[in-house]
């Protein structure tokens, strides 16, 4: 993950020597060589994909307007918008790895992805269901993510099968973004409070609230806000639409993205990242954007 950027662009290679130096160990090693089980490591998983996001942006080296990110991609949002420097994003995004790791013991807690259902089933069957089952991200008209307790989870997913949803177990470690990440928010919000954030250089639409901030604290107080509550992308997807960016540009490992914005939104131009070879197409597709 990385490797091909890492070896074609110096401004790569700064920031994946940046990232090892950071940590304290050879992050890049492990982007490049694994082993993916280590990889897949929530505390691993989470300042490899940052690094690698990074390294593609400085590489692509072409201008943008807005920013946003997914969950953890919030935090490159804001390495690129300048709100935070890499180093202290990748110290934190480990530590947050960590805690939500720790939050809730291995089994007990579980995440589901929801498909042919609209929002307000979904929240409807999590409210009806015994025990802790909540949205926990909103990503199109027609997928919901769910997660809380293990079996409130199975049990939600039965009953919107029933109702003529699709529901599937996600293989993850805990269930990010519920309430029950809570103990998780309480020990990074230390972290983050003793974090300097700056002014960001252009507006980052945050998970929470699905709106543009453009103050150092606020994007603070969001990011905090974010671990043990819902990723409201669909909405953020459709603020930044309304107000005027008509190109998003994914950039980092993976296309979840772009197809979620399909589910939102035809219309809306997209460019993929992941590597030095989609480099051309989405240089033409910004000047072309920005020529409107």
């Amino acid at each position: 993950m990385g490797q091909e950027a890492y070896e074609a662009s110096e401004a790569a290679r700064a920031v994946f020597d940046e990232a090892d130096e950071a940590l304290g160990e050879a992050l890049s090693r492990l982007c490049f060589e694994g082993p993916e089980e280590e990889l897949k490591l929530t505390a691993n998983t989470q300042p490899a994909i940052l690094a690698t996001s990074i390294a593609l942006l400085r590489a692509l080296d072409a201008p943008f307007d807005v920013v946003a990110g997914h969950s953890l991609g919030e935090y490159s949002a804001h390495v690129a918008a300048g709100t935070l420097e890499l180093g202290e994003a990748l110290r934190l995004v480990r530590k947050r790895g960590q805690y939500m790791q720790e939050a809730v013991p291995y089994g007990r807690g579980a995440m589901a992805a929801v498909l042919k259902a609209d929002r307000t089933l979904v929240e409807r069957i999590c409210a009806e269901v015994p025990g802790l089952v909540e949205a926990v991200n909103y990503n199109s008209p027609e997928q919901t993510v769910i997660a809380g307790e293990a079996e409130a989870v199975r049990e939600a997913g039965a009953k919107l099968k029933e109702a003529g949803a699709r529901a599937s177990t996600l293989p993850v470690s805990a269930p990010f973004h519920s309430s029950l990440m809570e103990p998780a928010e309480a020990r990074l919000r230390e972290d983050i409070e003793r974090v300097a954030f700056s002014t960001p250089r252009v507006p980052v639409y945050v998970n929470v609230d699905a709106t543009p901030v453009m103050d150092a604290e606020a994007a603070k107080q969001a990011l905090i806000r974010q671990v043990s509550r819902p990723v409201r992308w669909e909405d953020s997807v459709r603020r930044m639409i309304d107000d005027g960016v008509s190109l998003f540009v994914e950039v980092g490992p993976g296309r979840v993205l772009s197809g979620l914005l399909v589910r939102i939104d035809k219309r809306a131009g997209r460019v993929n990242v992941q590597g030095p070879l989609d480099f051309d197409a989405a240089r033409d597709a910004i000047a072309e954007a920005r020529s409107r």
